[in-house]
């Protein structure tokens, strides 16, 4: 093991003060903490309104443009619906058209759920926006979206 790499803690203040994947999850992780903040009277977190939200839709969709949206895994997905769906919030009824697949409705309790949580997220958004350098939030957007 003599041809070992040694790495310095030159490298490792390196990373930390370059690495687009650590400040995205750090920034992620204070949003998600702040919003988790403002809906937890409410009883749902950042996650289950952003995926209430994918489903706020004219036509009930299947999983898989949810999953897409939200740059989750199937699998991931199915397991975020299980609590909203246990709290009457979403129901997940096999297709008319195709009995293999499901679609995914918000309930009554889910869209009033929504009603209320809507203006909290405008709300605690333009608080953000605000604390932001001026275009930052766009510049922001722009790269995220590029990224993804």
């Amino acid at each position: 093991m003599s041809n070992e790499s040694k790495i310095q803690y030159s490298d490792t203040l390196h990373v930390k003060d370059h690495c687009l994947c650590l400040h995205a999850q750090r920034a992620a992780r204070a949003l998600a903490r702040r919003f988790d903040n403002a809906f937890r009277h409410l009883n749902i977190n950042n996650g289950q309104f952003s995926l209430l939200m994918a489903l706020n839709r004219p036509e009930a969709p299947t999983i898989a443009p949810v999953a897409e949206l939200l740059a989750m895994d199937r699998t991931t997905l199915t397991a975020a619906l299980k609590p909203l769906e246990k709290n009457g919030l979403v129901a997940i009824k096999p297709d008319e058209k195709d009995r293999r697949s499901r679609r995914l409705h918000l309930t009554e309790d889910g869209k009033a759920l929504l009603s209320k949580a809507l203006p909290i997220w405008i709300e605690e958004h333009e608080k953000l926006e605000a604390e932001l350098p001026d275009n930052m939030a766009e510049i922001l957007r722009t790269g995220l979206r590029a990224i993804a």
